[in-house]
């Protein structure tokens, strides 16, 4: 009967152990409450809400293991506290994560993402994310060396790890090649930053947003909605145009076809009255040239100028719309024509 005594007694402390640990979880709980209404509140909010649960988890841990001396002993102690051990570095690991994430919620709240001068926010953001992905794979590769070289029950698997690292690290080498390719862009895509979060691209002849970047790979939204997704270091290797690279202001191009008889200072004042009435166009430039002429037809090309990518979309259509119907109903002879020339049976061939 003596060893159920004991073991009621053992399993008591070690409770009480963790029910110190959770008692330390909800005073920080309360004082986070409390500085969520104070100055620093949006910095406990960002961290208390990213760490909450691992901490819930972790300091209930801290305080079993710590009284485990005082409930334990011999064979069951050694063992009790290898699980432990597993158990407090998993959670450690994650709860760094999840304070990883936090800070990033917190500079990132801090940004004006929704800005028409949003560039620095962007560059920002995207050094974040990747800097953000760096650091979590760098604590769980850590947390797994810590696992197998220094926790004694994992000791020898660490051991025979490295003692097959040659052949394994060349069989991995040459599996892993192009992925570790593409992790390096990634550092160099954080470095020299190309591409940014939000930048408007055309990649692969598609038009879109960049979405997403990772240590790995860029997912692409496209102005239909669909994600093409690339490895990051196709961004290194293939000419892509960045709309947006150092501001989003743009230029649009509108080309008309017409016939000799258009009316030029008509046709130019047409557009400056539709760019001017147009919410779209941002006031910097416009204008109409004759940029060539065939034996059929002049080639017309407006020039508009917007604040974005998708500002000058829309007002390139605006435009070209607007002038062909101003030509259809005032001068529809200066549409194309095709000229003909028939000859009677008279006339010399």
């Amino acid at each position: 009967m003596s060893w159920i005594i004991d073991s009621f007694f053992a399993a008591g402390i070690i409770a009480a152990g963790a029910a110190v640990g959770l008692l330390l979880y909800g005073v920080l709980r309360l004082l986070g409450r409390v500085g969520v209404r104070s100055t620093w509140g949006t910095t406990a909010r960002a961290l208390w809400e990213r760490c909450a649960r691992g901490l819930r988890l972790l300091l209930p841990l801290i305080g079993a293991y710590a009284s485990l001396p005082l409930a334990l002993e011999g064979t069951a102690l050694q063992r009790t506290q290898l699980i432990l051990t597993v158990a407090l570095i998993g959670g450690s690991a994650y709860v760094l994560i999840r304070v990883l994430y936090g800070l990033e919620d917190l500079i990132t709240s801090r940004l004006d993402l929704e800005g028409a001068d949003n560039l620095d926010a962007r560059r920002i953001q995207t050094q974040l994310q990747l800097l953000r992905a760096v650091l979590t794979s760098f604590i769980a590769f850590t947390a797994l060396i810590v696992l197998l070289l220094f926790v004694p029950g994992f000791r020898q698997i660490g051991t025979g790890l490295l003692a097959s690292a040659g052949i394994a690290g060349l069989v991995v080498g040459l599996a892993a090649q192009r992925a570790l390719g593409n992790l390096l862009a990634g550092f160099q895509i954080a470095i020299t930053q190309p591409i940014r979060i939000d930048d408007v691209v055309v990649v692969e002849g598609e038009w879109g947003r960049i979405e997403e970047i990772s240590l790995t790979y860029v997912v692409v939204r496209i102005w239909d909605e669909r994600r093409l997704i690339l490895p990051i270091s196709y961004f290194l290797e293939h000419p892509f145009t960045n709309w947006t690279r150092e501001s989003a202001d743009i230029l649009g191009t509108v080309f008309l076809y017409t016939d000799y008889r258009v009316p030029i200072a008509e046709l130019r004042a047409e557009l400056d009255r539709i760019v001017e009435q147009s919410e779209f166009w941002d006031g910097r430039v416009k204008g109409l040239v004759v940029t060539d002429s065939t034996d059929r037809a002049l080639e017309l090309r407006a020039l508009v100028s917007a604040k974005d990518g998708g500002n000058a979309w829309n007002l390139r259509c605006e435009v070209r719309e607007k002038l062909v119907g101003f030509l259809q109903e005032k001068y529809p002879e200066s549409l194309p024509h095709v000229r003909a020339e028939i000859l009677s049976e008279s006339s010399p061939a």
